[in-house]
């Protein structure tokens, strides 16, 4: 490849095969209906231990009725397509049918599945819950991905554009009677590229009738990283009045102040500082583990690694 194109790299890759964001964005929603994997180019795109053509046999697997056969094929879809918290190329093109799998497949794989679908849209998390770094969802625009030499970024951006453009799968999710169906749903919409007034204003409608802790605290995440990337704002004022409010649940309470602290770049108040650092809080760091935002920051103790990172950035 001549160096002048390297020179100006990414853009001369703009549009063209090796771009997710075309690629993704020219499958026809008859394909993905339909299941038609064939008409889908797996066999350009790798997985980080195989050929990507290994893609839609798992995806196969992973909607049948076979529970133990499907509990395998998302496992190792969850390997081969999010392996050490990376996103890869591949894992864009999986992200329709695995929306729609989810939406009709078995329900106890429900929310597995759609952790994966969110977790292909957004960058790289391992052990970062900083205030800029828990509600981030774009990578680097410098890092290149090996398989296409494209930018991870118009990878992630291709999965947040083929998530936005099924959103009809994903609102009636959000009343699944199972609580982490529908944690694992907000996590997924917290990804959106548009409509998000439409989409912040049905979570916080789901906010103002859900009383499952994880989900509540799951939606406030969701509403703050929606508004963090897309500069609301009202919403600092919103999260303050979330946790400032000692009648409110203390999940609630600690799940904005997350959120806060991750809206503005303001100094911590003392209020605010006593409430997280209180011993009664760490209590709840087992139950807001399954809050999906927090397992990539520490697979045991997200909560309190986030709190030790907000408040004390520069003590290893």
């Amino acid at each position: 490849m001549d160096d002048d194109r390297w020179a100006r790299w990414p853009e001369p890759w703009a549009g063209t095969d090796a771009d997710m964001r075309a690629v993704v964005g020219a499958v026809p929603r008859e394909v993905k209906d339909e299941f038609r994997y064939d008409e889908v180019p797996w066999q350009r795109f790798p997985h980080f231990y195989g050929p990507g053509d290994e893609i839609p046999g798992l995806l196969a697997t992973l909607a049948s009725e076979d529970a133990e056969a499907a509990g395998r094929a998302l496992r190792q879809l969850q390997m081969n397509l999010h392996h050490q918290g990376s996103t890869i190329a591949v894992g864009a093109l999986a992200v329709p049918f695995l929306l729609r799998i989810a939406a009709a497949g078995l329900p106890g794989l429900r929310a597995g599945t759609l952790r994966l679908v969110a977790e292909i849209a957004r960058c790289q998390h391992l052990g970062d819950g900083s205030r800029e770094g828990l509600l981030q969802v774009a990578e680097d625009p410098s890092m290149m991905e090996g398989t296409t030499e494209c930018p991870v970024d118009w990878t992630i951006q291709a999965a947040r554009h083929a998530i936005t453009d099924d959103l009809h799968l994903l609102f009636p999710l959000l009343a699944d009677p199972d609580p982490d169906v529908r944690s694992a749903t907000v996590f997924v919409l917290a990804a959106v590229t548009s409509e998000i007034s439409r989409i912040s204003s049905a979570l916080q409608l789901r906010l103002a009738v859900e009383d499952d802790p994880v989900v509540q605290v799951s939606l406030i995440l969701a509403i703050a990283q929606l508004a963090r990337e897309h500069q609301d704002e009202h919403a600092p004022e919103w999260a303050r009045h979330l946790w400032s409010d000692p009648g409110r649940p203390p999940e609630i309470r600690i799940g904005a102040g997350l959120a806060w602290l991750c809206l503005v770049g303001n100094p911590v108040p003392d209020e605010l500082r006593a409430l997280l650092t209180d011993p009664s809080t760490d209590q709840y760091g087992d139950l807001l583990q399954r809050v999906p935002w927090l397992p990539s920051v520490d697979p045991n103790s997200g909560l309190r690694r986030c709190i030790h990172e907000m408040l004390t950035p520069d003590v290893p």
